[in-house]
């Protein structure tokens, strides 16, 4: 693998030219993480780069749910850069360059792709490939818990879908949407009715059940409720932010109305959207 950064140059030269691709990039961020680089990036780590990875994978999300291409194509080289500079990192400490992680995924593409780049009938339905998919992770992985692997760091409600497909490949799941309904109404029932006589922790621990359950009707829908959040942020958003223009208009603010007068607006601004067809395309699991 080349060395870089580059004799300062050949270094410039690459830096500067737009149709260089990938090495450019590379060539970029090894500047900046050069002795004679940017004060910055010379103090980060993975800890504290990890948090901004995490942020360009909402925004590159939220990019796709707004259908705004144009910004997904920067949300994309932000997220890019990011892989790029956790590689960087790595190659500083001696653990592995970026070649390495790019070699690692174009292995384990092709490996669990057979029916692709292989001599397996592609001639498979997508459950059928996903079952094979996750066949082939659980070979990877060897010998361990059926709840091992899944990511700490994802968002709750996405975490708890995994777990729940986890458990669920080995039987432990509701065998209908019906019952995990019955379960959200009896959480529900357990928080209202317990909440004046349980301690805040337990109140905590209730409010944690009812999500989870939530999390799992979501996942027998087949929806994604993180997605499926986002859209209902999304909406509350666009009708108060309608709330707000019609009381503008009167001079007067949310601070100056009531709950009777604002929920009024909100109904009001629902039917106008629905008389536009307002809405948001479902994004399935």
């Amino acid at each position: 693998m080349p060395k870089r950064p580059l004799p300062r140059p050949e270094s410039d030269a690459l830096v500067h030219d737009a149709t260089a691709g990938m090495p450019r990039l590379l060539e970029i961020m090894a500047r900046l993480r050069a002795p004679d680089g940017c004060p910055w990036d010379r103090e980060q780590d993975f800890a504290t780069i990890a948090p901004y990875t995490l942020e360009e994978a909402h925004e590159v999300a939220d990019a796709i749910a707004r259908e705004a291409w144009d910004e997904l194509r920067l949300e994309l080289g932000d997220l890019l850069f990011q892989s790029v500079y956790h590689a960087q990192l790595a190659e500083d400490a001696g653990l592995f360059a970026f070649e390495d992680v790019v070699s690692a995924i174009s292995d384990k593409m092709v490996a669990r792709h057979p029916h692709v780049f292989g001599d397996e009938s592609n001639a498979k339905s997508a459950e059928q490939q996903t079952a094979d998919w996750e066949r082939v992770k659980a070979a990877e992985r060897g010998p361990a818990r059926t709840l091992d692997g899944v990511a700490m760091a994802l968002p709750a409600l996405t975490r708890a879908v995994k777990l729940q497909k986890r458990a669920a490949r080995v039987g432990f799941d509701w065998p209908s949407t019906a019952e995990v309904v019955d379960k959200i109404v009896e959480e529900a029932q357990e928080l209202t009715e317990a909440r004046d006589r349980l301690t805040e922790a337990e109140v905590f621990e209730e409010f944690g059940d009812l999500m989870f359950v939530v999390a799992n009707l979501a996942r027998h829908l087949k929806i994604d409720p993180e997605a499926a959040l986002r859209a209902a942020n999304a909406k509350f958003t666009r009708r108060f932010g309608r709330i707000e223009d019609w009381l503008s208009e009167a001079g007067r603010s949310p601070a100056d109305s009531d709950l009777a007068e604002m929920d009024a607006l909100w109904n009001r601004a629902k039917a106008e959207e629905k008389a536009r067809g307002t809405g948001q395309a479902p994004n399935s699991l």
